[in-house]
């Protein structure tokens, strides 16, 4: 009875309809006995209680109808009644899509869409990114992973759901959304002006490099994920590949039946690839058929890494001898699956259903997967944004002033300090930088230096010389090409 997918609200589609998969279920648990579903919204469990609940929910209903001052549209009262029910759970990833937002959703499951491209769940009331879509225009402004969202245009999402939040980010391709949002360790609230556009759903991205190692970035576990994946590792292994990196960083999930695919081309015959413990605390296990590889292999994960992204790195990590390398992993150790057909009427709802485990019995949820070796990335890859509207200069102090002085060093310029006092050698090191940009060279932190600046870093930024974690996993899989445990 399990439907095909579910959803952790994803800004696609101008921030669009708020569901993208994080870990979806494809197939029925033997072991996750639910019963039937019955009919009508309300479904009568046959117990006091249940009919009491009920009936208190039908008289607030006809209350509201026969005294609110104004006319009242009774379906819109009985979807926020069903909203209401689900956000009462305290779980981000089970939610209630109305016809509307549900079509949007099974568009979205097998096209291209408009949008700025970041998923993001509801948590403690806050609408929290859990990762920006590989070259989305979120990614490229700089979101990032536990960014919260607190208004577009000027219209805040405090009190509402995340449907209702989503909502008004929608948008046509072109046009544009001013995201504010609060970010950790930075003490002002953030700006990005992000312009809409079509979001590609290509997910798997390969290539070759020096020494045999081949690198496969995986962005997200959509249907067509498993087949396009194997086809690259072959792609790959014909080249004679000794070593394989995977790269799955702010990828925020997928279908369960994928991720277990793709392990099992890993994972040895009879090793567990994933545990899913239902709400009786029944388990079940999924072992791998395949017969593993030969060659070593790292996973490069990040706080963005989840759901999906986490099984693939628990069961290569314990099953598979993969080295796992980068930061800890999101923590969404949950399963959904969404019903779409009970209400009759277009609207889906997204419950958890089950825990998943990692091959060794462990619960990462709100954990994570901590890395074999933790590498980081330079401090400007996280950088603020800074503010255009103002005019910074000596002696002056402020997050914005700290902002420029991690640009300027990460750019190979000397600001002399990364505290945000814009000190004499700072504006020696602006000084320098304007005139490297052909920009008078006033040592005055202005709009157009400040456009400079991180135009400069994001070039810098996409230099793969500078992605501390791949070159590290890079190097990490020729020193165990290289090491003779590999070669016997």
């Amino acid at each position: 009875m399990y439907k095909k997918r579910t959803v952790v609200f994803l800004i696609v589609a101008s921030m669009l309809i708020s569901c993208l998969f994080t870990l979806s279920l494809t197939g029925q648990l033997s072991f996750a006995d639910t019963g039937p579903a019955r009919s009508g919204i309300f479904a009568d469990t046959g117990k006091t209680a249940s009919k009491d609940g009920i009936k208190k929910i039908e008289t607030a209903l006809e209350l509201v109808k026969s005294n609110y001052v104004e006319g009242v549209d009774q379906q819109k009262l009985v979807d926020g009644a069903i909203d209401g029910m689900m956000n009462a759970l305290g779980d981000p990833f089970s939610s209630y899509m109305g016809p509307e937002t549900a079509q949007q959703f099974s568009e979205q499951i097998e096209g291209s869409f408009t949008g700025i491209g970041a998923e993001v769940s509801m948590e403690n009331g806050n609408v929290v990114v859990v990762s920006p879509i590989k070259g989305s225009p979120a990614e490229k402004a700089g979101i990032k992973p536990k960014d919260i969202l607190l208004s577009v245009n000027g219209e805040s999402f405090e009190g509402l759901s995340l449907n209702e939040a989503v909502s008004k980010i929608r948008g046509p391709k072109g046009s544009e959304a001013k995201i504010k949002l609060k970010r950790a360790g930075s003490a002002n609230t953030l700006e990005y002006t992000i312009v809409r556009d079509d979001i590609a759903l290509e997910t798997v991205y390969a290539r070759m490099e020096k020494g045999g190692v081949g690198v496969i970035e995986v962005t997200e576990f959509s249907m067509n994920t498993a087949e396009r994946f194997r086809k690259e590792l072959e792609n790959l292994e014909k080249q004679g590949m000794k070593g394989l990196v995977i790269d799955v960083r702010n990828n925020p999930g997928g279908v369960l039946d994928i991720v277990i695919d793709m392990a099992e081309q890993f994972v040895p015959k009879g090793k567990t690839i994933v545990q899913v413990e239902d709400k009786n605390k029944r388990r079940g296990k999924t072992d791998s058929g395949g017969s593993g590889k030969a060659y070593p292999v790292a996973v490069i994960t990040n706080k963005g890494s989840a759901s999906a992204s986490e099984i693939l790195a628990g069961a290569l990590q314990e099953s598979a001898g993969a080295k796992l390398i980068g930061e800890a992993t999101y923590g969404k150790g949950t399963v959904q699956t969404s019903f779409n057909k009970e209400f009759g009427d277009g609207s889906l709802l997204k419950v958890t259903i089950a825990k998943w485990l990692t091959p060794n019995g462990e619960w990462i949820h709100k954990k994570g997967i901590q890395p074999d070796v933790a590498v980081s990335q330079p401090g400007y890859f996280s950088v603020a944004p800074i503010n255009k509207e103002k005019t910074f200069k000596y002696d002056m102090l402020g997050e914005d002033i700290k902002s420029a002085q991690t640009m300027l060093e990460g750019l190979g310029y000397e600001p002399g300090r990364t505290d945000g006092y814009f000190s004499k050698a700072t504006e020696n090191a602006l000084k320098k930088f304007q005139e490297a940009q052909k920009l008078e060279a006033t040592g005055v932190l202005d709009a157009k230096t400040a456009e400079a600046l991180e135009a400069a870093l994001v070039k810098e930024i996409r230099d793969p010389k500078n992605d501390n974690q791949m070159n590290r996993a890079i190097a990490e899989i020729r020193k165990e090409i290289e090491s003779p445990v590999s070669k016997k």
